[in-house]
């Protein structure tokens, strides 16, 4: 079952549930409790220009949607950017053109997005001896995941693996939402600790699974500039600030889905999750750091098959792990099998140098950076491989090198084929967009929907399906 949940929509585009009810807070929230107010943002003039400065991770595209703009305009009112733009430097000053928008929410930031992922902050940190200095009930609860039995704190760590989300940020959940460390009388009783009332997701697991897609969607479709509003549980519309960052959004997204109005203002204030957070690790904000730098770009990468091999393009961009967001994701199937679940003969292999990172049930993860740590550097993950014969964690791969052979093992597939995603630093890069995946000169797009996209070769177009007709073929190595 949270093999199932974890790998929600794997590669059948699977929608979101709906997200519902709300949550009964675990401490009651006092009627007269109100956040200290923010400033508000005046009403700007249509096309004013205002200051921002660049954080990690923002691109031209998302910063145009945000401030409800145009990437012409900003490009106008900046002529400093070069024509080709990845990520934008931090710290960099802009001018934007803004577009006035109502029901803007706050401008309270919560959490710097490099203590959102489970990047290179959270590299030393040990969940299991963190988790056993405290009292609460999660050091002796146990959890069955990925076909096994998990302390709380393996369980903690399975998540924030599989979805790269921080484990210090899922433990501050879990006690400001269950006071999982806190409290050694728990967990609480019935069947949705985190307030999520759907009946696939019972139990703290499921919760927490979903929890982790849910800040998902949340980080990611900031980042992309795709979620520019949200509706709370209690049917309010939001939305964000357009100075807000992608890891304050992710909260603000996730609390909005399960909390009445009163709890979720309490939420993201400073006297909410945050103030968790401090008590637990210290101010989030002393150990921000830019680990997404500015003019990010991928190194050369291969298609991931033979040179000389005719594969089928069936899947544009979508969702790397999980369901919405991150939309890292593009997959291919070999000959023969598009419409089967027969394991490949052919193997999927490696898009470039690097060392099997973690070696689990149909996943595999190929470090580039050498260091075996998938929370550094780029790093190129592997789903629907064969279980039996894929690779090992430690291995050291050149590229070319068989990694696993397609299948339908790990979720829902149509057929077998292998499902590849890229992360820098612990953060799933986007497969469109301002930093494309790029294999063999073969530049992804994005479709109008997941799965609906096109991979651009000079003046040669493929677009992805299922159908393995001759049109959504591509041979690696061919010039």
């Amino acid at each position: 079952m949270i093999l199932l949940a974890g790998v929600l929509s794997a590669c059948q585009g699977q929608k979101a549930n709906a997200l519902l009810l709300q949550l009964t807070p675990s401490t009651p929230t006092p009627a007269a409790w109100l956040p200290t107010p923010m400033p508000t943002r005046p009403l700007y003039q249509p096309g004013e220009l205002v200051d921002y400065t660049a954080q990690p991770g923002d691109t031209l595209p998302a910063l145009a949607a945000h401030f409800n703009s145009t990437e012409k305009e900003i490009r106008e009112a900046n002529p400093v950017l070069p024509e080709r733009v990845t990520t934008l430097p931090s710290g960099l000053p802009l001018k934007i053109p803004i577009y006035y928008q109502s029901l803007w929410g706050s401008p309270f930031q919560i959490m710097p997005d490099n203590l959102f992922v489970n990047g290179p902050s959270q590299v030393g940190f040990d969940t299991t001896e963190f988790v056993n200095q405290h009292p609460g009930w999660l050091k002796d609860h146990r959890e069955y995941a990925g076909d096994k039995w998990r302390t709380g704190a393996e369980f903690v760590d399975f998540v924030a693996t599989e979805f790269s989300i921080s484990p210090r940020l899922l433990l501050a959940i879990l006690e400001y939402q269950t006071h999982a460390l806190s409290d050694p009388n728990g967990p609480p009783e019935g069947n949705y600790p985190l307030g999520y009332e759907e009946m696939y997701h019972k139990g703290l697991n499921n919760q927490l699974v979903w929890a982790a897609n849910a800040l998902n969607n949340g980080f990611y479709g900031w980042r992309a500039g795709s979620l520019r509003q949200f509706t709370r549980s209690d049917g309010t519309l939001e939305v964000p600030d357009p100075w807000q960052n992608a890891g304050t959004v992710a909260l603000q997204y996730y609390f909005s889905q399960i909390m009445d109005h009163d709890s979720y203002l309490r939420a993201i204030s400073s006297e909410g999750i945050q103030k968790t957070y401090v008590d637990l690790f210290g101010d989030p904000w002393k150990a921000a750091a830019n680990e997404i730098p500015g003019s990010l770009e991928q190194p050369a990468l291969r298609l991931p098959f033979s040179a000389g091999s005719s594969w089928t393009f069936t899947g544009g961009p979508h969702t790397g792990w999980g369901s919405g967001e991150p939309m890292a994701a593009l997959d291919f199937a070999p000959p023969n099998v598009v419409k089967g679940c027969q394991i490949s003969a052919e193997w999927a292999t490696a898009v470039s140098n690097g060392v099997v990172a973690r070696s689990e049930p149909a996943i595999v993860v190929l470090d580039l950076d050498g260091d075996g740590d998938e929370r550094t550097g780029w790093n190129i993950f592997y789903l629907h491989l064969a279980s039996a014969d894929q690779q090992f964690s430690g291995a050291k791969l050149k590229t070319g090198d068989p990694v696993g052979r397609p299948s339908c093992e790990g979720g829902d597939a149509t057929g077998s084929h292998v499902h590849i995603a890229r992360k820098y630093n612990g953060e799933w890069v986007p497969a469109g967009g301002p930093l494309a995946f790029d294999l063999e000169n073969w530049i992804a797009h994005f479709g109008p929907a997941a799965y609906q996209g096109t991979l651009q070769k000079q003046e040669k177009v493929v677009t992805a399906c299922v159908c393995s007709d001759k049109d959504s073929q591509i041979t690696a190595g061919a010039r």
